[in-house]
């Protein structure tokens, strides 16, 4: 699919060019056709048309996986010990360039025995979807030579561009996904959050939190000890658990 949609993107001007002597409208159109094959798949963070997108797991049980992003920030620690209390186990997903700044940090949340993925080195949330193979291969590698080698990598924002999975592919990396986001980087209610989250939430379920902001720590909390009431084990799986929705 990815290589019909880029070969698509790259022959569309040409087509319109052809096409156009005779019918404008349908030249404009084949060029428009292809801007929304790539852009869709870039933006939308779960579809799968460059490539798999881990958005779920093969649950035993109430299992769930919590998936922390955008750290290490000063909130760590009270983050790590929350978690702590409740016995509950998460994979942190880091910006390299804060990890570097802070590596006693990342030491902790390795100690704790939680998860790390790689989240980008500089995590550029306005342009990672339109960055080339070779910007983004270096966000991934800087990211890495500072967290070591992952097997996780989440896009800034979820936003991958066709460049994204030949650069995973060839570092043994998967793209992980969400099954459900409490969207906590727009709004600061812990309630709403919450509200969003747990209709959503099923046994396999991938489970996407923010850290760093005021009230990162309150969300995180309060969406545990929800999902804890209803039953939920937090879990990090193993990567023969992972899937897509392929």
């Amino acid at each position: 699919m990815r290589a019909l949609i880029v070969g698509f993107a790259w022959t569309a001007p040409l087509i319109a060019i052809i096409v156009w002597p005779f019918a404008p409208a349908a030249g404009i159109a084949v060029v428009a056709c292809s801007h929304a094959l790539l852009l869709y798949p870039t933006l939308r963070a779960n579809t799968q048309w460059f490539g798999p997108v881990i958005t779920h797991f093969a649950a035993s049980g109430r299992e769930i996986w919590l998936t922390i992003d955008d750290g290490p920030t000063d909130d760590t620690p009270a983050i790590l010990d929350a978690l702590a209390r409740r016995g509950v186990r998460a994979t942190f997903f880091l910006k390299g360039a804060l990890a570097q700044s802070r590596p006693d940090l990342l030491a902790a949340i390795e100690s704790a025995g939680h998860g790390v993925g790689n989240h980008s080195y500089t995590h550029p949330s306005g342009t990672f979807w339109c960055l080339l193979p070779g910007e983004i291969a270096g966000q991934i590698d800087r990211a890495s030579a500072v967290l070591g080698s992952r097997d996780c990598f989440r896009a800034p924002v979820g936003m991958k561009n066709p460049a994204v999975h030949p650069a995973l592919r060839e570092r043994g990396m998967h793209l992980i996904g969400w099954t459900v986001r409490g969207f906590d980087t727009v709004t600061a209610d812990p309630a709403r959050i919450e509200a969003r989250i747990l209709p959503r939430v099923e046994p396999g379920a991938i489970v996407v939190l923010h850290q760093g902001r005021p009230h990162s720590l309150d969300c995180i909390t309060r969406v545990v000890d929800a999902l804890l009431a209803d039953g939920y084990a937090f879990v990090v799986p193993e990567e023969e658990r992972l899937k897509t929705n392929r």
